[in-house]
């Protein structure tokens, strides 16, 4: 009875201080990660290598948590890192995709092609970058759709950065009529774009004649703006196209198709005369 006391004494005790050491070691944690946030914020760090520096740091310090919590118990802590160290290769070797995608998000933070914010087409999907994770990062699309996406997979594919430079293309057509004076056409619509709000007047908007289909002249109307702008720029170019077309009295581009109708051929001999034998 007495060692089933003492037995029982003994795990109650384990029980309980390895409670405590994970209670005390969790508000640690959280202490450190807000301590970290709250310097982040003084000194300005990005906001993409912040969330990153967190993440790795909460994700070492719990693994550090679980093996004193496990040395409570009496688990040595040698055993337990040759065990752990085991399972990660084997986890390793079952998991490369996570390791690639792990190793792809270091890259990412070191190479920064694009940060928070910005608007990217990145792993197959355009959206603006909500967060890079350590194994992946969450697009949100134009509809408003949350979108996870491997690191490796945007790592090895072509990124393009949207938000990269100050200001971008808005790439818009105009078509015209065969009958229709285009040269009037293009001032008009290199006039009334630059008053569009977030046009740039540097480099100035481009109106010129793109190609030739069967209505008419198809005009290339192409301002630039702020990147953040581009599609409210985009829509109100359309509306200007329209608008300034429609001032103007143009004739409406139609397609112009002849159809000649040939007379049907006389079958052989219909026409041939019957001359009577001698």
């Amino acid at each position: 009875m007495d060692m089933g006391v003492a037995l029982g004494v003994s795990v109650g005790t384990k029980i309980v201080g390895a409670i405590l050491v994970w209670v005390i070691g969790r508000m640690i944690i959280r202490g450190v990660l807000s301590v970290m946030q709250r310097s982040s914020a003084l000194k300005k760090l990005d906001v993409t290598l912040a969330h990153y520096l967190e993440s790795a740091v909460s994700v070492l310090l719990n693994i550090l948590l679980i093996i004193a919590v496990l040395s409570v118990f009496g688990v040595e802590t040698t055993t337990f890192a040759s065990l752990l160290a085991a399972v990660g290769i084997a986890i390793g070797m079952a998991w490369s995709g996570l390791l690639s995608n792990l190793a792809a998000g270091v890259f990412m933070i070191l190479l920064r092609p694009f940060k928070t914010g910005d608007v990217v087409t990145a792993g197959g999907v355009t959206g603006a970058v909500h967060s890079i994770g350590l194994f992946a990062t969450a697009l949100d699309t134009g509809d408003n759709v949350r979108t996870i996406v491997g690191n490796a997979k945007i790592f090895s594919d072509t990124i393009q950065n949207f938000s990269a430079n100050p200001f971008r293309r808005v790439d818009c057509t105009a078509q015209l009529a065969h009958g229709a004076d285009h040269e009037v056409a293009i001032a008009r619509l290199k006039a009334r774009l630059p008053l569009i709000p977030n046009v740039v007047s540097e480099p100035a908007p481009v109106v010129e004649i793109l190609e030739f289909n069967l209505s008419g002249p198809v005009l290339a109307v192409r301002p630039f703006c702020h990147s953040g702008s581009y599609g409210d720029v985009f829509f109100a170019t359309n509306r200007v196209i329209r608008e300034e077309l429609g001032k103007l009295g143009l004739p409406v581009p139609s397609q112009h198709v002849q159809i000649n109708q040939l007379a049907a051929a006389a079958p052989r001999g219909a026409g041939a005369e019957a001359h009577p034998t001698a």
